[in-house]
């Protein structure tokens, strides 16, 4: 009987081109990706749509993963990208242009390397548990998630000046728990 394969030995199989090993991460991943873009837009569709176009950068490489990164964690920031494109209608020249901005700035830290440099001392995981639901969720689509305020926005089906708004609160709330 053969041992099951880590997350990261498929992942490294199927970009080399194994069909098992791709088809082994698709059966392990995609239910759980679907599920988690349903949380984010109610278009099964699109969903649907995103999630093959996930896996599809996946199996034609032009999603790349660093070895020392979470498989999970990894798919699901391509997923929610992908899924900020179909929602915004950018599609493959959205992404080309994010893609450029991005290796034009590169050197700069991400929005959760910056919030997790910041946070030395304190209950971070409380204290996000403690925000209310709304705040949580615009905190998520643009520190974890590293969105734009327009991007949240459509992505929550709210007015950027809300995500603008909740964003000021909830940073307020953290720090006054953090303190």
């Amino acid at each position: 009987m053969r041992e099951t394969r880590s997350d990261g030995e498929l992942l490294r199989a199927a970009a080399d081109g194994d069909r098992r090993a791709f088809e082994e991460l698709y059966r392990r991943y995609a239910p759980w990706l679907t599920a988690r873009l349903r949380g984010r837009c109610a278009d099964p569709g699109v969903v649907d749509d995103v999630v093959q176009e996930t896996f599809l950068a996946v199996w034609r490489g032009t999603a790349r993963h660093h070895e020392d990164g979470d498989v999970a964690g990894w798919l699901w920031r391509v997923g929610a990208r992908r899924l900020v494109d179909a929602l915004r209608g950018d599609g493959a020249r959205g992404r080309l242009r994010q893609t450029l901005a991005r290796l034009r700035h590169r050197h700069e830290a991400s929005a959760e390397e910056r919030v997790l440099a910041g946070v030395e001392h304190g209950d971070l995981a409380g204290a996000l548990t403690r925000l209310s639901p709304e705040l949580r969720a615009v905190l998520q689509a643009t520190v974890i998630d590293g969105l734009t305020t327009r991007e949240a926005a459509v992505l929550l089906g709210i007015p950027p000046g809300t995500v603008k708004t909740r964003a000021l609160r909830a940073r307020k709330r953290l720090r006054e728990e953090l303190a």
